[in-house]
């Protein structure tokens, strides 16, 4: 039944995403009482999505350095600077700007797991990555926030690095050293069961997250459109940008293909929690919006890739 319904959920994420922000829009400010509740279920999706890693994967540091290093510049030097020119020169709105610098800025996602399996990419290596990137998040996350924040907003790192510790770091841990310890048997016994759940917490974070942000529709503007729009363009414009660096400085089809998608998908989840956590609610509407395009645009990618890999002869 949890199977089912699991493989169910996976199946339409494409579609359940969008209607969970639509459903939280129209609560209103109902399910904004519920706001605090986002910290445990992000805690809970990180701690489930690690049980699927061990501390094997980062082996693939030693065969695969250039890639790595290649993707963390990728994910938080390139992407971002490009996501703060395009909104501090289209929108007039230092808050708009830290949103869509922190939708890009944070780490990779964990679904691009899912993608990277489809396509034949390097799993080791896209795990690894995800491992090193989301065990980084403390420490770079606090970084870029003070630069692009400046002095629009006054962020607490402190408090941000403890949260990023809690909600991650030490969820990720757990999992992974429950995984190391039973020698994989927890991914089955434990993973499995609670992987349905794993997505309905994050159904729930897009609810709770809709009513946040429902005030910016009431008066549905040309701005919001603006905002769909960038957020459209930005999250295609990292696969693109991703597939021909790749290409040049990777080499090898399977490893190209697991940092296309390790470039172009990302944890929104927790940048929708520290958007609405730390900054005004403003912030959190680019990030939400991210969730309504990212699985469509890797589904289309993943055709893009299928045929840069049969010209490759892989």
């Amino acid at each position: 039944m949890l199977e089912k319904l699991n493989g169910f959920i996976q199946k339409w994420i494409a579609v359940i995403t969008p209607l969970s922000l639509v459903i939280g829009v129209l609560l209103g400010d109902f399910g904004s009482q519920f706001l605090f509740l986002i910290t445990f279920l992000f805690a809970f999706m990180t701690f489930t999505g690690a049980l699927g890693m061990d501390f094997k994967d980062f082996r693939t540091v030693i065969k695969h350095p250039a890639a790595i290093g290649v993707t963390l510049v990728f994910l938080h030097m390139l992407m971002p600077v490009w996501a703060w020119l395009l909104a501090s020169s289209i929108f007039d709105d230092p808050l708009y700007t830290i949103g869509f610098t922190l939708a890009v800025a944070v780490p990779t996602g964990v679904t691009s797991v899912i993608w990277v399996t489809v396509t034949r990419g390097n799993l080791p290596l896209t795990l690894s990555i995800i491992l090193i990137d989301t065990l980084l998040a403390p420490i770079i996350l606090p970084l870029i926030l003070s630069v692009i924040s400046g002095e629009a907003v006054a962020v607490d790192n402190r408090e941000l690095i403890m949260g990023l510790i809690w909600m991650i770091v030490l969820p990720t841990l757990l999992g992974v050293t429950l995984n190391q310890l039973t020698k994989g048997r927890v991914r089955h016994a434990l993973g499995k069961p609670l992987a349905p759940f794993s997505k309905i917490s994050l159904m729930l974070i897009i609810m709770i997250n809709g009513s946040v942000i429902s005030p910016y529709f009431y008066d549905f503007s040309w701005e919001i459109i603006g905002v769909l729009l960038l957020v459209l363009f930005i999250t295609v414009s990292g696969y693109a940008f991703a597939l021909p660096v790749g290409h040049y400085l990777l080499k090898d089809p399977a490893v190209i293909t697991a940092f296309t998608f390790n470039a172009g998908m990302r944890n929104i989840s927790v940048g929708v929690v520290i958007a609405t956590a730390y900054f005004p609610a403003k912030v959190a509407m680019p990030v939400v919006f991210c969730m309504l395009f990212q699985q469509v645009m890797a589904s289309f990618f993943s055709k893009v890739i299928e045929k840069y890999q049969f010209s490759r002869g892989y």
